[in-house]
């Protein structure tokens, strides 16, 4: 049994857990798939939990899941688990509508980025406690990128220099992302590009190499090996 790990900062992180990733091949919910024998959600939140600024967790899991998820964790940190909607955009509405009103910083987390460091939620963290409405972590993007037509003709090649890939956790001023979801009229898979829309400047830190999505099997092997 893991050791239980005390949560205990001015942070609040919302992990959305409820869809199926269906890029994984066949199986349950996302967030429920084993790497090194544990689910990725196990992962995610036992490396959230890590982070001293992090004071509550609310995962959004699959409806039928709730309690299971809840036994899942309880070994792992103080965590709060709500039922998820249809759409990550209502799993996370649903995780924010359970953080005590205590927390003006709120964090939202991907389930399948699930080795991102402890410092990368406080490096985040930090740059929303020293202003910033919005933060992305984010890494510059080393591949050629081109813009091809809907035949696949290549029109140009894009300048990479100003280009990020954007990662999670992304971190909000609370009020800036209640605004932002009360807001929204289109599904979104995006809480930053939410706040944008309501002209919220976000600010950009540095990501870090091992906080890659696990979207596919390869990816999976990728994380065993970095395991």
């Amino acid at each position: 049994m893991t050791a239980h790990l005390n949560v205990r900062g001015d942070v609040a992180v919302l992990v959305p857990a409820a869809g199926m990733g269906i890029r994984l091949g066949p199986g349950g919910p996302k967030a429920l798939r084993l790497l090194r024998g544990d689910p990725l959600l196990v992962h995610a939140v036992r490396r959230v939990a890590a982070a001293p600024s992090v004071g509550c967790i609310v995962v959004a899991a699959p409806a039928d899941s709730v309690d299971f998820v809840a036994s899942l964790l309880a070994p792992i940190a103080d965590v709060t688990v709500v039922a998820g909607g249809a759409t990550r955009q209502a799993s996370v509405s649903a995780a924010l509508a359970a953080v005590p009103a205590a927390f003006d910083i709120v964090l939202v987390h991907d389930a399948a980025r699930a080795l991102t460091p402890p410092e990368l939620v406080e490096t985040v963290a930090s740059a929303v406690r020293g202003g910033h409405g919005a933060v992305i972590p984010v890494l510059p993007v080393v591949d050629t990128i081109k813009q091809v037509d809907i035949s696949g003709v290549v029109l140009t090649t894009v300048d990479r220099s100003a280009l990020r890939a954007v990662q999670t956790p992304q971190g909000f001023r609370r009020d800036v992302l209640v605004k932002a979801h009360e807001a929204a009229i289109d599904d979104h898979t995006d809480d930053a590009g939410m706040a944008e829309k309501l002209g919220v400047e976000v600010h950009t830190v540095p990501g870090s190499e091992a906080a890659l999505k696990i979207t596919r099997p390869f990816d999976l092997a990728v994380a065993e090996l970095l395991l």
